[in-house]
């Protein structure tokens, strides 16, 4: 089987970086793969991005290095197990608020014995080999999205679940839970609080940690927490912000917006 590099690079203490796609397009896909991405995690829960879609971004990641992953639109048994089916090497799951929760996650991505996820990896083998079966309950990633705070206060019997990989951090949702505006990049306050205490707590548990930033800086600042991966912005975000970079920088920061000059 295909070894999830991100595994590896985990336990050498390389940290990684995740880039976020909620375009449905597998060309956009592509593009996103040839960068020097470690991963790229397809969302299914938020944007415009369905089942098909995924599948034929997760072939064009395939191409390239980075570790195809992709986030459940919910937790619920078949798509967690379509998507990997799919040929997903890692599922983000959100919105995983206890122990029982957590518990069901796992046992959708683990085959029995260790858990209760159905065989039929159709496109997964395609991806992996043909010896996925033997491997997969080992390279997969089980990833549940701590983000309310409900999981804070169940994060101890979260993260004691057998099987569990890591944790993914969302910090919109997070401080919304937490009666605050939704925020990305939080640099004070009760959610870094949160956020700190996230990492602490997983680091101890020996599983990964994971975080969705919006800036590089911000990224670094997580890394030095000890969060293990981190995901900037989208590539849609990326996009509109390079976009108005340029545009910026060919009429002048003080320019009205739609008065890019037209000389053709």
């Amino acid at each position: 089987m295909r070894e999830n590099a991100l595994r590896r690079a985990w336990a050498t203490g390389r940290k990684t970086v995740n880039g976020w796609l909620s375009i449905p397009s597998a060309f956009a896909a592509e593009v996103m793969a040839h960068q020097p991405w470690d991963s790229l995690t397809v969302d299914m829960q938020h944007g415009v991005i369905d089942y098909q879609a995924m599948v034929g971004m997760l072939q064009a990641i395939s191409t390239r290095p980075p570790v195809p992953m992709a986030r459940v639109p919910w937790l619920e048994p078949g798509i967690v197990m379509k998507t990997l089916d799919a040929g997903a090497y890692g599922v983000i799951c959100p919105m995983v608020n206890s122990a029982e929760e957590a518990e069901a996650f796992v046992s959708y991505c683990r085959y029995p014995p260790r858990g209760q996820r159905s065989f039929g990896p159709i496109r997964a083998m395609l991806y992996a080999g043909a010896d996925y079966g033997r491997h997969a309950n080992d390279e997969v990633l089980a990833i549940a999205m701590i983000e309310t705070r409900a999981a804070l206060d169940a994060l101890d019997a979260i993260l004691a679940v057998p099987g569990l990989d890591g944790v993914y951090v969302g910090p919109s949702d997070l401080s919304a839970s937490l009666g605050l505006m939704p925020q990305l990049d939080p640099d004070s306050g009760e959610v870094l609080e949160a956020i700190t205490a996230i990492a602490k707590a997983t680091k101890a548990k020996g599983l990964v940690a994971g975080i969705h930033c919006m800036a590089p800086a911000y990224v670094r600042k997580m890394f030095g927490l000890g969060y293990d991966f981190a995901s900037i912005a989208s590539e849609s975000r990326l996009m509109a912000l390079k976009a108005q970079e340029v545009i910026a920088a060919s009429v002048g920061a003080d320019a009205e917006p739609g008065s890019t000059p037209r000389t053709y």
